[in-house]
């Protein structure tokens, strides 16, 4: 925890950079973009703009990496070394895989999601995702804290309908989407940070949070929030389905209208309409962000208030 919040300050000072080299030029792109477009209204079009008028990139202003930006990404990945070690020694504690109750499942799930965040940034060659790790630092460090104080239980033994295969491929498949569809909601909500900051520039008006003009358009969000998203769905469809059958193996039946398995559900058509209405070229922009905000949102409704609050057969938080 304690790398994991050095991080999330070293993040932040890079956040801070940044907003010193999107406010470098102030209006001057929404100001050229005006130009060019009273030249094109009357009727002369953009050959015959001049290089000085010609209308800068919105986003994605020139951007020297900080110190502070690889010293993140270096603490990011020491805290996710020792996260991993803690993770295993607490299945080894146990005998089994470590994820059979609250405890474990947020400690699992928040190695899951720094994993998807690391290999993300790994393999993205065109867009650099490293601004994401203030959100996901963050995440990680309040999800890490609850869990310590008010998720902790000593090892004890499963209950019959846990000693399952099904433990295995259950939870872990759902963990893993949860880590998806958690940089997802990141993107989702830079996405509508950014749309909200061009808007502004079209009209000619001051912006704030300047260290969005060094981000990608909210148009190049947009489609990497999707993308994301589709293998989060992809994985909690599997999800959903794994767990009508271990249901069926564990009560005699695929589906009994549990509270879990409701909002299991709920999630999943959350995602599926996003994904459809994404496609609707209509609900492209701020309200399919909105949607996978709800969908992530809902994600976190279950993994607390339905674990704490509701009972039923899923009632395994161990508290």
């Amino acid at each position: 925890m304690a790398l994991y919040a050095l991080a999330f300050i070293a993040y932040s000072i890079d956040l801070a950079k940044r907003s010193a080299v999107g406010g470098a030029a102030g209006a001057v792109p929404a100001e050229a973009e005006q130009r060019a477009a009273a030249r094109a209204i009357a009727g002369r079009g953009a050959a015959v703009v001049t290089e000085a008028e010609a209308p800068t990139s919105i986003s994605n202003r020139p951007y020297t990496t900080s110190a502070a930006l690889r010293v993140g990404v270096a603490l990011t990945v020491l805290a996710w070394a020792l996260h991993l070690t803690a993770t295993i020694l607490r299945g080894l504690a146990a005998g089994r895989v470590p994820w059979a109750n609250m405890y474990e499942f947020a400690l699992t799930g928040t190695l899951v999601i720094t994993t998807v965040y690391l290999v993300v940034i790994t393999v993205s060659k065109k867009t650099d995702l490293r601004f994401l790790g203030t959100f996901i630092s963050g995440l990680v460090l309040v999800f890490l804290g609850v869990a310590t104080t008010n998720f902790y239980v000593s090892v004890i033994p499963l209950p019959p309908a846990l000693q399952s295969v099904w433990l295995i491929i259950h939870v872990f498949v759902a963990t893993a989407g949860t880590g998806f569809f958690a940089l997802g909601f990141a993107l989702s909500i830079v996405q509508l940070l950014q749309f909200r900051r061009e808007s502004l520039i079209a009209q000619a008006k001051a912006t704030k949070l300047r260290f969005l003009a060094t981000l990608p358009t909210s148009e190049q969000l947009e489609s990497l929030a999707y993308r994301v998203n589709i293998v989060g769905f992809i994985l909690w469809t599997f999800t959903l389905m794994a767990g009508a059958i271990w249901a069926e193996r564990a009560w005699g039946r695929y589906w009994g209208w549990d509270t879990k398995e409701v909002w299991t559900f709920v999630i999943w058509v959350v995602y599926a309409g996003y994904i459809h209405a994404r496609a609707t070229r209509g609900w492209r922009g701020s309200r399919s962000a909105w949607l996978a905000i709800i969908g992530f949102s809902a994600v976190l409704f279950n993994f607390t208030v339905v674990n704490l609050f509701f009972k039923g057969l899923h009632a395994y938080s161990g508290l």
